[in-house]
Parts: structure tokens; C-alpha cells; sequence
């Protein structure tokens, strides 16, 4: 496990002030996208999303990418393409405080086993989205949903 960059205090301090720039993996596997069940440590709690996180100082997207793939659920992807962005307004009501920018990145499984981080109840993957998804994440999968599955 990677060490965080900054205490709760740190985080709400600077985050509060400008944009969090965050990375969001869409993981295909043979059995469908990687979600994760948010167990309420960071908001969304019981809601399932992409597992994913931030970008920290100096490091590539694609490091941090990797990072974040084997902290978060244990495995490594092969990165297929930059999908686009999404921005998180429902962030500042969860959190009570700004909201983060994500690279959104279609990648495909490689090895490793899935396991939740200690900021999931649960990870598995879906051919079909469940309904307790994280709003955004919902409105981005939905609508790319057939380019990020034909595309294998």
C-alpha cells in the first residue's frame, strides 16, 4: 500500500482551494467492467464506482494509474486509450468540500487477483451496471458503455 501524500487535514486544506485531479480506470474484464463497493471512509458509502484515486506529485498518469490498480484492487491492467474526463460535483456534498477532475481510462485486465482496499466492502466485476453506482460514474459508463465493450 502506498503511503498518502497528505493527512485528512492537509487534503480538506488544499482540495478545498483548487481541483483534485484524479484517475478513473474502466477495467474490462472476460466478465465485464471492475467496480468497487465504497464502504463510506471517503463518502458514496454502500454505492459502487470505479476504483481509482489521485494523482500524486511527479508521477505520470501512467504510474499513477498502475499505483493505484495495485493498491486499490490488487491487480495489473493494460492501458487500451483515454476515454475523456469526468468531473465530480456530487463530491462537495459527500465530502462537505470541493470536487475532483478524472482522467477516465479504458484499460483491460492482466493478472492479480481482485481484492477490495481498506476503503471497499467488496470488488467484483459487471456485465450490466448495478443501480447504487455513483452518479457520475453511472452517467459516463452508460453513456460509452457500448464503445468500452465492443472495443475488446
Amino acid at each position: 500500500m502506498t503511503k498518502k501524500p497528505f493527512s485528512p487535514e492537509e487534503f480538506k486544506q488544499i482540495y478545498s482551494k483548487v481541483p483534485r485531479l484524479c484517475i478513473d480506470p474502466i477495467v474490462r474484464t472476460k466478465e465485464g467492467i471492475v467496480l468497487s463497493l465504497r464502504n463510506g471512509n471517503y463518502g458514496w458509502e454502500n454505492q459502487w464506482h470505479l476504483p481509482g484515486g489521485t494523482l500524486h506529485y511527479k508521477e505520470t498518469v501512467e504510474q499513477g494509474l498502475r499505483r493505484l490498480m495495485k493498491d486499490e484492487i490488487g491487480i495489473e491492467v493494460k492501458i487500451v486509450k483515454v476515454l475523456g474526463y469526468k468531473e465530480f460535483p456530487s463530491e462537495e456534498k459527500e465530502r462537505g468540500f470541493g470536487w475532483s477532475v478524472s482522467l477516465m481510462i479504458l484499460c483491460d485486465y492482466v493478472s492479480g487477483e481482485l481484492r477490495p482496499d481498506e476503503n471497499a466492502l467488496e470488488v467484483k466485476s459487471f456485465s450490466k451496471l448495478p443501480e447504487n453506482i455513483v452518479k457520475e460514474h453511472k452517467e459516463f459508463l452508460e453513456e460509452r458503455w457500448n464503445e468500452i465493450m465492443d472495443d475488446k
